[in-house]
């Protein structure tokens, strides 16, 4: 039977197993929307394309599976770009469908037509313009073959107007062959034997774990690996969720904003793990002294990111469960040897628990205003630690990544290597129609939230229960800080003069507002959202100009760190 492009398009996708799309409509797509109508696929109607695109990524960052986002031509394309880039960025697996004006007028600066391929080609893992049906059911497959494997990524498929209403006989293919694409999953076994006789000799080994071992689903192999061999563990800020908090041997976040004993581990270590990481900038601080001690292993599944940012000793190219895998079950046949390292690396976590104690995590507490901080660990006990959590970009994602206890991965969705404002509303919206019988909660800034606040017309109207908690200081917080430690108090364009009610904004959606401005009413606050059902917003009035703490100023290595007093 012969289908529509549309119909191919939708067919396709159940193919794929998507049953949920996110999306906004326009001429150029009205026809994939009209055979939405009767699609047994769930379609979200968010109020900007962006956001659809940023719901795709909650949900494939909370689920493992691929995004998929629909826009139309033009403007709706352009508008998915940030969410693209975010994606990319974060190595998220995405299909994103745009519409294009009919292939005759490609070219001819036609009503709504963008180059929306070579726009995106920078941020992309791949993009694809159909310029014939019979390929559109290829393409599709091909489409999720690269989004998911290897090194995620999203993928942008470009539409004509045309192929969607031309037909053709439907028939999905069952594999995909790419020349020039073959993913090595297979960690090279000599390699992974070189990499247990480095850590055998260790006697200052850390773990230092990215992203990637979520997106590999190696948390498992991961605190497994740890435990035999009692090395610490430190993640970045995409891995705080993949390695249980409050595990002895877990050091937290590193970096710019770290913890002072993880920072002080990767500094002092004489064997550094890097495993699922890219070696960021942010985590890294300056690279001439960062792990000057140490060699240094590299496990990822994408060869250019092994050497790209700092060299190393010993790469290994693979999936990280994979290679993970092969190393405890190498390291498992040599038990006396595993004993020695445990045995000769006791000091060394001796040496960290004392760091630990010299300079915890930590704050100064108030009776008299709301400390950010404050509120974060007020969720986190409210919540068990078990809820997914959310967030835009600034001073209160560092918070949440600094004082929420994460104990399970796939539950802190957040923006990394893009430092995306406005991520966090849209995300969670994602992650709640993944999830809809889990907690979900978005920490925000007044600034960040504003950037996509009209999602709340999308939670209100699917009644989706996100609760959304703003800590609200009428500042744009981490640029503010950054002005006052280093531009003399300087705020030239930081300070949000016009105080918004966002109460009223959340009534005025149809969902519920709450509002704390005292110490005493954060508690009665959170509980009373948790309780209430569907979306609400928390307005915490908190601490004005509270800081980051630790911080790794701009150009400085990462164990020379301005602490909280």
């Amino acid at each position: 039977m012969e289908l529509t492009g549309s119909q191919i398009l939708l067919e396709s996708l159940k193919s794929e197993g998507v049953d949920t799309v996110f999306g906004y409509p326009g001429g150029a797509v009205i026809n994939i929307y009209d055979d939405l109508f009767e699609s047994s696929i769930k379609h979200i109607l968010t109020r900007h394309e962006q956001a659809a695109v940023h719901a795709a990524d909650g949900y494939a960052r909370c689920t493992g599976k691929v995004g998929v986002a629909i826009a139309t031509s033009g403007p709706g394309a352009t508008n998915t770009v940030t969410g693209i880039a975010t994606a990319y960025m974060d190595s998220v697996p995405m299909v994103i469908i745009c519409g294009q004006v009919p292939t005759p007028l490609i070219g001819n600066d036609a009503f709504q037509e963008a180059d929306i391929c070579g726009i995106t080609r920078p941020c992309t893992k791949h993009n694809f313009l159909v310029k014939d049906i019979r390929d559109l059911a290829k393409t599709i497959k091909e489409a999720f073959y690269i989004a998911r494997t290897g090194r995620p990524g999203p993928v942008l498929v470009d539409l004509p107007k045309d192929i969607q209403v031309s037909h053709y006989k439907f028939k999905y293919p069952e594999t995909v062959s790419l020349r020039g694409y073959k993913p090595t999953y297979s960690g090279n076994m000599r390699q992974v034997e070189k990499a247990a006789k480095l850590i055998l000799a260790a006697r200052k080994p850390v773990l230092y774990v990215g992203g990637g071992i979520a997106l590999s689903g190696a948390d498992d192999v991961l605190l497994r690996l740890a435990e035999q061999t009692q090395i610490p563990v430190t993640t970045t800020l995409m891995a705080m969720a993949a390695f249980p908090q409050r595990h002895p041997l877990a050091l937290g976040m590193l970096g710019m904003h770290g913890t002072f004993y993880a920072n002080m581990s990767v500094t002092e270590c004489d064997l550094l793990i890097a495993v699922g990481s890219r070696f960021d900038d942010r985590v890294t601080g300056r690279i001439d002294s960062f792990a000057e001690k140490a060699k240094i292993i590299h496990v990822d599944i994408d060869p250019t990111s092994i050497g790209k940012n700092v060299g190393v000793d010993l790469p290994i190219v693979g999936d990280l469960k994979d290679v993970l895998g092969k190393l405890h079950g190498y390291l498992d046949k040599k038990p006396e040897l595993v004993e020695d390292l445990i045995e000769g690396t006791e000091d060394w976590r001796a040496m960290i628990a004392e760091w630990r104690v010299r300079q915890p995590m930590t704050y100064r507490s108030s009776k008299s205003v709301i400390k950010p901080q404050f509120v974060i660990e007020k969720i986190s006990e409210m919540t068990a630690e078990d809820a997914i959590i959310t967030t835009e970009v600034g001073q209160h994602q560092m918070w949440a990544a600094q004082f929420y206890t994460f104990r399970k991965p796939r539950t802190f969705l957040t923006s990394g290597g893009l430092g995306t404002m406005g991520f966090g509303l849209p995300s969670a919206l994602g992650a709640q129609v993944a999830y809809p019988d889990r907690q979900v909660i978005d920490i925000s800034g007044d600034g960040s939230f504003q950037m996509n606040s009209q999602e709340l017309a999308t939670l209100v109207q699917y009644q989706l229960p996100v609760k959304i908690a703003i800590l609200n200081n009428n500042y744009l917080g981490m640029v503010r800080q950054w002005q006052q430690m280093f531009f003399e108090k300087r705020y030239s364009q930081t300070v949000m003069e016009l105080p918004i009610d966002f109460i009223k904004l959340a009534e005025a959606y149809g969902a519920t507002g709450l509002q704390a401005t005292k110490v005493d009413e954060v508690e009665a606050t959170i509980k009373q959202a948790l309780e209430t059902p569907g979306p609400v917003l928390m307005n915490f009035k908190v601490s004005r100009e509270e800081n980051v703490l630790p911080m790794v100023p701009a150009g400085k290595a990462i164990h020379e760190m301005v602490l909280a007093s």
